[in-house]
């Protein structure tokens, strides 16, 4: 079955096997795959299968519909933000989800299609590999939508793929990268000739990658992985957290997002 055929109001997400890969389907294009907490714990416990299972060569996550490949988390769920813990929680609770995704023993591939944003661009970030559809967009435009913050794991995450520069120009201007654009900057392998040809070709990438030597992918991932997380110092965006999840401006994004009008900023 291909992910086309995937059918909205089933699981959300979907786990399905093709040879060697593991395909991991987001499953709700009716949001344009926008995760909710649920999804953020499957995909983790996923992952953890795939660490038991020597069977599994490479892994592939992709998204139902074609619209998008993760466009966020579901904004809705930010209306129960009452306290500073429950910013520093969910922030935390998503850098362990993504640890685990990096953690994972084989590489990982991300086949992008349509929006690839917010919670998508960090999942997409901590792949080995992403290749992607004409229509792909990809970014963190949080900065016009609600206000709030990433982690300084994802920080980190988003500076090792981008670089500083290219970073900050993304989140400052609140701008989405297209595939031509990504491509140029090295965060694609590839991008495929139209939309149809992406799940064909992903699965191509996996069996590829899979026929390589085992421990060589393994190493190569967990060194580079090593690297990059000393960039990463212990519970040091706490006040930036709290702060940003905290504020006026968050609590009126989040709304103004919800009632699709523009937000009121007022930097408090």
């Amino acid at each position: 079955m291909s992910d086309s055929a995937v059918a909205p109001g089933s699981e959300e997400l979907i786990a399905e096997r093709r040879g060697p890969a593991q395909w991991i389907i987001f499953n709700r294009p009716e949001a344009r795959n926008a995760l909710t907490w649920s999804m953020y714990s499957r995909l983790a416990e996923l992952c953890e299968e795939v660490n038991q299972n020597r069977e599994i060569r490479v892994v592939v996550l992709t998204g139902a519909g074609g619209k998008a490949f993760v466009a966020g988390t579901d904004i809705s769920q930010f209306r129960a933000f009452k306290t500073e813990q429950d910013a520093l929680d969910y922030e935390a609770s998503g850098n362990r989800m993504m640890s685990t995704l990096e953690s994972v023993r084989v590489p990982v591939i991300a086949a992008i299609a349509g929006a690839c944003t917010g919670a998508g661009a960090a999942i997409a970030a901590a792949c080995d590999l992403r290749i992607a559809s004409p229509s792909a967009r990809y970014g963190f435009p949080i900065a016009r939508t609600l206000g709030n913050c990433l982690s300084m794991a994802n920080y980190c995450r988003l500076v090792a793929l981008l670089g500083f520069a290219r970073a900050k120009d993304i989140v400052m201007r609140a701008r989405l990268m297209d595939a031509q654009e990504l491509l140029a900057a090295g965060v694609l392998s590839e991008v495929t000739p139209d939309e149809e040809s992406l799940p064909r070709r992903a699965q191509e990438l996996a069996e590829e990658v899979a026929s390589y030597a085992p421990l060589t992918l393994w190493a190569t991932k967990e060194a580079l992985r090593r690297m990059r997380d000393r960039m990463i110092p212990d519970n040091a965006d706490a006040d930036l957290i709290s702060a940003c999840y905290l504020s006026r401006d968050f609590k009126e994004g989040v709304e103004a997002f919800l009632a699709k009008r523009k937000p009121d900023w007022k930097g408090e």
